[in-house]
């Protein structure tokens, strides 16, 4: 039956979670989950109907995501099709959980790596500072450096959202909470001189900051540039969950209250300062000894 189709329900999945006012990341990624989950079925013969929605199956999907993917992509994939598979029953799609008993992969416990200057100096050489896709892709790079921004708050960034004047970004981050967070003078310049080509681009009537060929930049189109950039710089492993511990680090080790980075990273929880100051947590704690000299007081 078609009711019993995969991409079908997603859809209704989806209006779901806009009416609940999930936001457009989360949803991008629970439906990444689904799709992936239809492709693996697509390539194993099997129908991409519920009748394939059991626990083996989903099993051996995970199973050779493992093979392929990062322990924390593993897991958000889980996340996005338990999700998924909650909201089936809810609506009376299905009768029991295939997920119920799956064990969740645990996320990898190897600290993410951070950017160094040297790698964030060859990024910004290879962003030509004269044509439009050039200062667009440095100030890009400064504001991820700069203010530590998720991803998909950078592609929400709005012409009215870019203060040059007081050096601050006006951020809508998760669960469409409002912050604000400050820049440096270099920043403000790349973006006072992406803003100037901007007003001359054809989409420069458009109220999302970031432009490219067909409008407005989307995360996934930022990500893009990231990585095109990076390929070009010969700089590894670049993404912009990189450039936020980077700034987390960058914070803390130069004696920034933990209070503060809460408030300007848009967290709630004293969680992910756990989580993101993991990176070259030792080494914070090696300078603040120093700093200390403890020895030295007798």
């Amino acid at each position: 039956m078609a009711a019993d189709l995969l991409k079908d329900l997603a859809a209704s999945f989806t209006r779901d979670l806009r009416a609940a006012d999930k936001a457009d990341r989360t949803i991008v990624l629970y439906n990444q989950s689904i799709r992936f989950f239809c492709d693996w079925l697509q390539e194993h013969g099997l129908p991409e109907t519920t009748e394939s929605l059991t626990k083996r199956q989903i099993a051996s999907w995970l199973a050779d995501l493992r093979e392929k993917q990062a322990a924390t992509t593993v897991l958000t994939r889980f996340r996005g099709m338990r999700r998924f598979t909650k909201w089936l029953i809810a609506e009376g799609e299905i009768d029991d959980d295939p997920m119920a008993n799956l064990e969740k992969p645990s996320p990898s416990s190897k600290p993410v790596p951070l950017m160094v200057d040297e790698e964030i100096s060859k990024l910004l050489k290879v962003c030509d500072g004269r044509t439009f896709e050039g200062r667009r892709d440095e100030a890009i790079f400064r504001v991820l450096f700069d203010c530590g921004l998720r991803i998909a708050e950078l592609a929400k960034l709005g012409v009215d959202d870019v203060d040059l004047d007081n050096e601050v970004v006006h951020v809508i981050g998760k669960g469409r909470r409002p912050r604000v967070v400050p820049f440096s003078a270099k920043t403000a310049r790349a973006l006072d001189r992406y803003g100037r080509l901007r007003r001359k681009h054809r989409h420069s009537e458009s109220s999302g900051w970031w432009l490219g060929q067909r409008g407005a930049l989307s995360a996934d189109g930022i990500d893009h540039i990231l990585r095109v950039r990076a390929q070009q710089a010969g700089v590894k492993n670049v993404h912009a969950h990189r450039f936020r511990h980077t700034f987390a680090h960058d914070w803390l080790v130069n004696g920034g209250q933990e209070r503060d980075l809460m408030r300007l990273a848009g967290w709630r929880t004293d969680t992910m300062l756990g989580v993101y100051g993991a990176s070259a947590a030792t080494e914070r704690a090696h300078l603040a000894a120093r700093r200390m000299k403890r020895g030295d007081r007798l």
